[in-house]
Formats: structure tokens, sequence, C-alpha cells
């Protein structure tokens, strides 16, 4: 087993790249998944801001309105001094300020005079509070012309039952992702970036001096020689596709392994390990230093990782690059991936569409191993 010890011992002195680029992978995919990945729940849930109030009236329609903003929001009772109101909307102690006229009940109740507010310039939340404002002086107004009491309009409007948002999905498609789509999203950039720069230090030291020479020469097969390198380098890909996979373990637990569709995640990391193992090797058989090395495996997996949908998902690049990217094996990977994420269960036709992804996976591999065969044959010969 020298051969695949000195695989071993060559892996051994270039282990920090490996924990660079896991350290690198992790750190990226927390961030990503902490970033986009929140429950988008929180995204129906009412926003609550700083509004500051200043009630000139005093009557029993402003003390509603005032307590109807403050179900929602954080009021601030104010005085009506334009340099302390323009002071705190300086200063972002408030982000919105309603003016209460004396007689609110006459000029924005019977009359069309809106009431007069203050915002911090393009805040969104504003636009927001705007609605909820206009809302309740239309309903107010529905209220007093069906002759209900200004008290009583204020507690129908109290008492109005509102429905919940519900987000509907089905048992095979669903627009939320799984917690760990950003984590399998982002798997290609750590295959690619380790395994490049593995195999490219594996192979440049055995083209070191006469080292090739003197194994062609060694008491050892040719034959044992390959299979002895075949190992070593399933080892090292077994090595780093099961720290990916311990990854997704520790990191979301059983909510990956309770998943009906964790197989198909498996098998399609698989997949992608021995494409990135295969083209890696083949990119090694052409780098004569480190210098270059770093250039063309940053160029590789980059390149790979941008355009084919790692770093920017799918739906919002452009067709024309995505015709590109379907010459390159990491957007078959992807459209996997964004399949498993977004379905619960898979129907035949999405069944389908993963299979002759997965097809498409093993046959650029057959074809980087065929190249490398190829390549290793007219160097021989050569």
């Amino acid at each position: 087993m020298t051969v695949f010890k000195c695989y071993m011992k060559i892996l051994r002195q270039n282990v920090g790249l490996i924990i660079i680029y896991l350290g690198i992978f992790f750190s990226v995919a927390l961030v990503m998944q902490m970033a986009a990945g929140k429950s988008e729940n929180s995204l129906y849930a009412n926003a609550s801001i700083d509004i500051g109030v200043v009630d000139e009236d005093q009557g029993v329609l402003a003390q509603g309105f005032i307590n109807y903003l403050d179900s929602i929001h954080n009021v601030i009772p104010m005085e009506n001094d334009p340099e302390v109101l323009q002071e705190n909307l300086f200063y972002r102690n408030v982000e919105y300020i309603v003016q209460i006229p004396a007689d609110f009940y006459e000029t924005c109740i019977l009359g069309d005079t809106p009431l007069k507010v203050t915002k911090v310039p393009g805040s969104y939340s504003s636009y927001y509070v705007d609605q909820q404002i206009s809302s309740y002086i239309s309903t107010l107004r529905t209220y007093l012309a069906a002759g209900f009491s200004q008290e009583e309009a204020i507690q129908g409007i109290k008492n109005e039952a509102h429905e919940q948002v519900t987000k509907l999905s089905s048992d095979s498609a669903s627009s939320d992702l799984v917690p760990y789509t950003y984590y399998f999203r982002y798997i290609p950039y750590l295959f690619l970036g380790a395994l490049c720069y593995t195999m490219g230090y594996i192979l440049m030291a055995f083209k070191k001096g006469d080292i090739q020479k003197r194994m062609e020469a060694s008491a050892i097969s040719v034959r044992r020689q390959s299979l002895e390198g075949l190992l070593a380098m399933g080892v090292i890909g077994a090595f780093l596709w099961l720290l990916g996979i311990l990854g997704v373990a520790v990191m979301y637990g059983n909510t990956f392994w309770a998943s009906t569709l964790r197989g198909y995640y498996i098998i399609n990391t698989l997949l992608m390990l021995i494409v990135a193992l295969s083209l890696s090797y083949l990119i090694g058989m052409f780098i004569p230093n480190s210098n270059i090395l770093s250039g063309v495996a940053n160029i590789v997996s980059l390149s790979m990782c941008f355009l084919c949908g790692v770093f920017v998902p799918m739906d919002v690049m452009d067709k024309s690059v995505l015709k590109v990217s379907q010459f390159l094996p990491v957007y078959w990977y992807e459209q996997v991936n964004e399949i498993l994420s977004r379905h619960h269960t898979l129907t035949p036709n999405l069944l389908g569409k993963i299979r002759v992804s997965m097809g498409i996976q093993v046959l650029f591999a057959i074809v980087f191993v065929c190249l490398i065969l190829v390549v290793s044959r007219y160097r021989k010969e050569g």
C-alpha cells in the first residue's frame, strides 16, 4: 500500500486547506440560513413602530383612534411644538407623527380633510401606517353613517374580528424552503474548492523530479499503483462526503432525518462528489505548479457556483445564463436540490426530472473519467 500511504501523507500535509474550505462552507451556510432562511411566518406579522401622537381634540373619537393605533404600534403622546416634533423625527425617536386637530369629528370624519402626518422620508413602514389610518377613518365613517353613536362606532371597530393570514400548501408543493436548503445549495462549492486543491497538490507531488520514472520502474505493477491511487481518491472523497452529511445531521438533526426525501439529498450530494472528484483529478493532471493551481481552482469552483445557482438562486438568474449553465454539472445538481427543497412529496413528473438530472451528473462523471484515461494514455505513449 505504498502509493496509498503516499496519497494520505500528501493529504495530511495539506489538510489545512480542507479545514479552511470547511470553515468557509459552514460559515456561509449558517449566515445565509439566518439571513434568508428565516421562517416566512414573520413576514405576515403586523409591524410595530414608534408613533408620535399630538391630540388637540381630546374627544371620544380621538381617544378611540389613539387606542386603535396603540393596539398595533408604540404610541408616544407629544405636545404640538414644531421644534420638538422635528427633533424627535430627526433623531428617529419616532418614525411617524399624527396630529389630531381640535375639530377632529367635523374636519376629518364629516369632512374630507386628511389628518396631518409627518414621517421619515423613504420609510416603507410609513406607507403601512397610512393604510391603517385610512382604513380606520373609512370604517368609522361607515359606522357613524349607519346611525351608530360615537361610542358604539369605536366599540364596533374594536370588536371586529379579522381573519388570520393562512399560507396554503399541499403535500406536493410549498412556497417555503426547507431549513437545510441553503446547506445543500452550497455543498458544490465545498466539494469543488477542497478537491481541486487537494488533488492538484497530490498529483503535483508525483510529478516532481524522477518520481514518475521510479514508479514505473518499481516492483509494484502499474495496475496495483492505479488501484491504490483510486482507493486513496475514494477515501478522500468519502471522508469529505461524510463530513458534509455529518454537518447537516448536527445542524438540523431530526428536521432532516424525518424528511421522506432525505435519500434523494444524500444520493444527489454523492453524485456531486463523484463529479467533483473526477473533474478535480482531470484538472490536476494539467497543473505544473501551486501558483497556477490556486488560480485554476478558484476560477473553476467560483465560476461554476456563480453560473449554476449556488451563490445566486436560479429563479432570479437570467435565462440566457441558465442556458449556458446547462453545460456544467453543478447546474443539474442544483436542479435536483431546487425540486427537493420546494416539495414534500414527489409526483411521477418531478421524479422523472430528478432522475434525468442525476443521470446527467453520472454522464459528466463518465466523460471526465474517459478524458482522464485518454490523457494518461497519451502521456505514457508520448
